[in-house]
């Protein structure tokens, strides 16, 4: 009876360690890994994780219970300095409203490499929905500076008669159509993520093409561009008002055009917000570049220089130019300047503006696909600090570009191109990227 009683009395003893030890990783979950100011959707994150065997320790091992809380109110996640923040934005938004593209590298180089965000992401382990929440909001912090840095570099532009209006309506009609309907069909079956290495090879190439119009000889066969800008250039030496002989639409559907815009802007929230009836959404992206025919000729004027195209040709290479950033994975923002520049045949001063028109709807739809259909989350505190900047930012692009020679702009996108090209390069041959973000 003894050795019973004995027995039951260690099995008690046992299950009571037990039982503490549950109950103490128990109270670390709710009162520990989690803290008061974190959303709902961090905290379901973390429990989820905790849910799960397979990323419960990495989870434990990560978070630090009793730290400061750091980024999205992780406790010992890194904690984003405000000063550096603000000032790095201001660059995000100079670059971008400078040259129209590069703002989605620059912020990632920010949020990823500068602060650390990514590798502390990636210590929760793959497929951990910590880090899968910690990514996306990665992605759309760097969204909303690109965003607005859009939306400002375009009002300003627009308002100093440097924006093409309805040449950008209509690459975004293909860009934004593209972005979804093309990964959709072709998704588990086509996938060239393999072969970003050639693609960055590509790149450079495509940086040597660019210096080549540059020379006498490959400049010959834009002589309205070239003498649209040297018109411009004079304007600004003289710091005469440069809007007065700025772009002026002289044909073109904008009923056709706005309907269009429309269409593919519906089709891509249905896709990612309508969890039925998808082939509503294939309709609409099918009527809305079926509208893009009606559009006919645009044409326009730009400091005595006048510029026409068939709108057909911008929706088609935006369908393009977002496939192939969707099958790579990549932003494919800083393609649309040299297909202005060389397809188009803009001067520099129209591109930057009318590109950052394209990429403003782009962010439009995805953030709103982000945060309404996924419920990603971001650290307002910081991104709200960051958006000053890239207004300051987004501000100066605009007014020092013109006083920067069309010839030292080109220079500028092309270094940057060299940059992204080493970047996909190494990616795709190395196995990892030699420049940030890494």
């Amino acid at each position: 009876m003894m050795m019973v009683n004995r027995t039951r009395f260690y099995l008690a003893t046992a299950l009571m360690i037990v039982f503490s030890f549950v109950a103490v990783a128990m109270a670390q979950t709710s009162a520990g890994l989690t803290t008061p100011d974190m959303s709902d959707k961090m905290k379901t994150a973390i429990e989820s994780s905790l849910d799960d065997p397979e990323f419960a320790a990495k989870t434990l091992e990560v978070i630090t219970p009793g730290d400061e809380p750091g980024f999205l109110g992780i406790p010992g996640a890194p904690d984003p300095n405000l000063v550096l923040g603000f000032l790095w934005a201001i660059w995000v938004g100079w670059i971008f409203s400078t040259v129209g593209a590069f703002g989605g590298i620059m912020a990632g180089v920010g949020h990823i490499t500068i602060f650390g965000l990514a590798d502390y992401a990636k210590a929760f382990g793959k497929g951990n929905p910590v880090n899968n929440l910690i990514t996306d909001s990665i992605r759309v912090s760097n969204q909303w500076l690109v965003g607005i840095s859009g939306l400002i570099s375009s009002l300003n532009y627009y308002r100093m008669g440097r924006l093409v209006l309805p040449l950008g309506v209509c690459l975004a009609i293909g860009g934004v159509g593209g972005s979804w309907l093309i990964p959709e069909l072709t998704a588990g079956k086509i996938s060239l993520k393999d072969y970003i290495g050639i693609f960055g090879l590509i790149v450079f190439v495509l940086g040597g093409f660019l210096i080549y119009e540059m020379t006498p000889r490959g400049s010959a066969g834009k002589k309205q561009a070239k003498a649209a800008a040297q018109a411009f250039e004079k304007a600004a030496r003289e710091k005469t008002d440069t809007s007065e002989q700025g772009v002026k639409v002289i044909e073109g559907s904008w009923t056709f055009m706005w309907v269009a815009v429309g269409l593919v802007v519906l089709s891509a929230l249905w896709i990612n917000l309508v969890p039925v009836a998808r082939w509503v959404a294939y309709i609409l992206v099918l009527a809305g570049w079926g509208m893009a025919f009606k559009i006919g000729n645009i044409r326009f004027t730009f400091y005595g220089q006048e510029f026409a195209f068939k709108a057909y040709v911008p929706m088609l290479g935006g369908i393009f130019i977002a496939s192939l950033a969707s099958f790579l994975g990549i932003g494919g923002g800083f393609l649309f300047v040299p297909f202005l520049t060389s397809v188009a045949g803009l001067p520099m001063f129209l591109v930057a503006g009318t590109s950052a028109l394209v990429v403003l709807i782009g962010m439009i739809v995805s953030i709103f696909s982000y945060m309404v259909g996924k419920g990603v989350v971001i650290a307002w505190g910081f991104i709200g600090v960051e958006l000053i900047g890239i207004f300051v930012g987004s501000m100066l692009g605009p007014r020092t570009s013109k006083y920067i020679p069309e010839k030292v702009l080109k220079w500028i996108f092309i270094i940057l191109a060299f940059y992204v090209g080493i970047r996909y390069t190494s990616k795709g041959f190395l196995g990892f990227s030699l420049l940030p973000p890494f």
